[in-house]
């Protein structure tokens, strides 16, 4: 928090630079290892603050779903890059088949630095600070117009009253570790950081595809299983990845019509429905082409229906439920279950699939089964409401009351305050001195 998103973001694109370079001039493991950590930070640093800089800099409540979810469309479409590039590699037997591809992702930490580097941090963020000027210049910036325009006028005084809301309640809002176990904030704000950590973590636990997860390792084993050589398994495996990236670009037009709860909770049931058929193909005692076949074909779907459902939301649903003052908290709870199940996945599944085989499977389809429940009764929608609105959502019965007493604008139950306003506004753009859009929903 005290860095901002910004800085923390162009601190990770640094890491990243240096550490491919590191890497990539290596001429002994430790250096390798050297620039892999710096790699590893920096990814860190930028994976759990985009998505809050990006929600936080959304004008408006139905752009934030589409914007982070079209981020995160770009952050995996990484995924087949790197595969195509590796495979592009694979017939050269010089140095160059393994610096090139390890130095070309400083290409991108660069693009993004260079923008990032004129750009302003969050109007939110300058507010908590204290840095009103700023925050009036970025808001204003962002709705492109006036700072007595009512539009502008409308969110900083959302914005202000969401961070009066967490000063006066500071003492029972405080975060600390035993409120992730026992939360009796005002504001639910262990729920909320708890709900951060565990839905990118059952994300990881379900997933069966991210970078060198067990998906890699075995759809290795079942395309040579149908007779296919190791180069066209690795073509494979790089198409598979592709048809991931491919359903993860289906969310952004369909984020806020369908809502985060419905796409997470439906997407799961099509997830499990599909690891279970999965699962008992590759069970079977005497596997046949046609079975082998089959499995390779459901895995491959399942990655898209994954890349739809269970990568956009997660990301974005974090750091959207998590106060403002804690933003930052969320959004790293999130990106360490992430990046800590992803860890214990690659580092443990090639021995796991050693040791018991297919089995192994049988986790990934626990956790596509639990994710249903989890959704359904731990992630309320938040789809059209702003995220001061979401402060009130997540509240103590008897802080709504006293908020909605004291005259606060944000909807709690249906989720449609927002939305209505919006209408409201769009109704009223003809009329140039209308107080309608003003109105309280």
């Amino acid at each position: 928090m005290p860095l901002g998103r910004r800085n923390i973001i162009l601190l990770g694109n640094a890491f990243v630079v240096v550490g491919a370079v590191i890497q990539a001039s290596s001429w002994s493991v430790g250096q390798i290892i050297a620039g892999r950590i710096l790699c590893g930070f920096g990814i860190g640093f930028i994976s759990c603050t985009v998505p809050t800089y990006m929600a936080e800099m959304s004008i408006e409540a139905g752009e934030r779903g589409p914007e982070v979810a079209f981020t995160c469309a770009l952050l995996i479409s990484g995924i087949p890059i790197a595969y195509w590039i590796d495979f592009g590699f694979t017939r050269m037997t010089n140095q160059v088949s393994w610096r090139f591809p390890i130095a070309f992702q400083a290409f991108f930490a660069m693009a993004s630095g260079s923008v990032m580097f004129f750009l302003p941090d969050t109007p939110r963020w300058y507010y908590a600070k204290g840095r009103e000027a700023q925050g009036d210049d970025v808001l204003a910036k962002l709705h492109n117009k006036p700072l007595d325009h009512p539009d502008v006028h409308r969110m900083k005084q959302e914005i202000m009253r969401s961070i009066q809301l967490e000063t006066d309640a500071e003492e029972s809002t405080k975060f600390n570790l035993w409120t992730l176990f026992w939360d009796n904030t005002d504001l639910r704000v262990g729920k909320r950081i708890r709900i951060s950590f565990l839905v990118l973590s059952i994300q990881q636990m379900m997933e069966v595809n991210k970078g060198i997860n067990l998906s890699v390792y075995y759809s290795a084993v079942i395309f040579k299983n149908v007779g296919l050589s190791d180069f066209l398994a690795q073509l494979l495996s790089a198409v598979m990845n592709t048809m991931f990236a491919l359903g993860t670009y289906l969310l952004p037009a369909t984020i806020e019509r369908f809502g985060r709860q419905s796409i997470m909770f439906w997407s799961a049931l099509v997830l499990a429905l599909l690891m279970t058929v999965f699962v008992a193909l590759i069970g079977l005692p005497k596997p046949t082409l046609g079975t082998q076949w089959g499995a390779a074909a459901i895995i491959c779907v399942w990655n898209m229906v994954f890349g739809y459902g269970w990568v956009g939301v997660p990301w974005l649903y974090g750091p959207e439920i998590a106060p403002l003052q804690q933003r930052h908290i969320g959004g790293a709870a999130g990106a360490f279950g992430e990046w800590l199940f992803s860890f214990l996945t690659v580092f443990a599944g090639g021995i796991a699939l050693e040791a018991v085989g297919w089995k192994i499977w049988i986790w990934m389809l626990v956790f596509n089964w639990l994710a249903m429940p989890f959704v359904w009764f731990m992630c309320p929608e938040t789809g059209g409401k702003s995220l001061e609105e979401i402060d009130v959502l997540f509240a103590k019965d008897d802080v709504k009351e006293r908020i909605l007493a004291s005259g606060y604008e944000g909807a709690i139950g249906e989720g449609t305050g927002t939305r209505e306003r919006e209408n409201k506004r769009v109704g009223s753009a003809e009329e140039k001195n209308s107080s309608v859009r003003l109105e309280e929903v």
